[in-house]
């Protein structure tokens, strides 16, 4: 037996069984009136409008109705998966293929293993990665604990000249809390000092000691956290023998799962997806085995970030 023998990855109804199950943890909601735990009647099983191809009608799984307001529904509604027209369970599938692969899965490789197109795969996997999105403001560290800064570079910019260092690159600034041995990530227009700190004040509780790389961004730290210490990369010392405590090597070991993720299985990203492929990373970083997250934990994680969001090809109908 593997993984992807349990029933919800195969039945479509147990597929509905198993996202209600997690989805509607505390009693079904009602998506249009919000109600929550109310009167609900199960319509499941029923057939829909019938077709040319389909003289019976298509089955109905998961089918609702509230109620309160009348209206029917399922689990899908008001969720990313709204609207999709491939199977749930192979949507599940999908859902615990990128939470259980470290450095992520291509478009091409789900299209191959879910026997679906590779436009249908490819924007499947952008809608799972909008659900891992966590939009957690709470801030880093605290308590005198430690929190390293750092930024990286990545790709190209489209419409900028290649030139020399970091210019025509993306951006990604990242925050780990080695505390909780949490990240967090985000696109950045650069690496200026009017850019960084405003970040980083917004996202680390001021009771918190900073490290960074020597690099003149950060010199303004020390006036707004308990302390500031940097490694000066340059000179090549990633560890102050003085006080070992003093590194950014958890930050940069962060920066290697990103980049042999995205150079050797997506080898492309435009700058329009990069938030969302940084958001893959950092729940796949923040509930691994190191933390005490199993890989089918993991996909839960993911999947309880389906409520409330919507992506589509075209951003006006979202």
């Amino acid at each position: 037996m593997s993984v992807l023998s349990q029933p919800h990855f195969h039945d479509e109804a147990k597929a509905f069984e198993y996202l209600e199950s997690v989805i509607w943890a505390d009693g079904v909601t009602c998506p249009h009136c919000g109600v929550v735990g109310g009167r609900v009647y199960d319509l499941s099983g029923v057939r829909g409008s019938k077709s040319v191809k389909n003289p019976e009608g298509a089955i109905r799984y998961g089918l609702k109705k509230c109620g309160e307001c009348r209206k029917q529904f399922t689990v899908k509604v008001g969720t990313v998966f709204e609207h999709a027209r491939m199977p749930l369970f192979k949507m599940l599938q999908a859902v615990h293929l990128i939470a259980s692969s470290k450095k992520g899965i291509s478009a091409h490789q789900l299209s191959r293993v879910l026997e679906v197109q590779y436009k249908s795969a490819w924007f499947l996997a952008h809608r799972i990665r909008e659900a891992m999105r966590s939009g957690d403001l709470a801030p880093f560290g605290g308590n005198g604990g430690i929190v390293e800064v750092d930024e990286t570079f990545i790709g190209k910019l489209k419409g900028v000249e290649k030139k020399r260092a970091f210019h025509h690159k993306m951006k990604v600034l990242a925050l780990v809390d080695r505390e909780t041995g949490k990240a967090r990530t985000m696109v950045i227009d650069d690496v200026k000092a009017e850019t960084l700190m405003p970040i980083v004040l917004e996202n680390v509780a001021r009771e918190t000691r900073i490290m960074t790389d020597e690099h003149s961004g950060y010199r303004s730290m020390k006036d707004h956290f308990i302390s500031h210490d940097t490694t000066s990369h340059g000179k090549g010392q990633y560890v102050d023998l003085a006080d070992r405590t003093i590194h950014s090597n958890t930050v940069e070991g962060y920066f290697s799962i990103f980049k042999r993720g995205m150079k050797g299985v997506y080898q492309h990203c435009g700058e329009q997806h990069l938030h969302r492929y940084l958001a893959e990373f950092e729940l796949r970083y923040n509930n691994r085995t190191a933390n005490g997250v199993n890989d089918r934990q993991r996909a839960v994680e993911g999947l309880k970030g389906i409520v409330g969001k919507r992506l589509t090809y075209n951003p006006a109908a979202a």
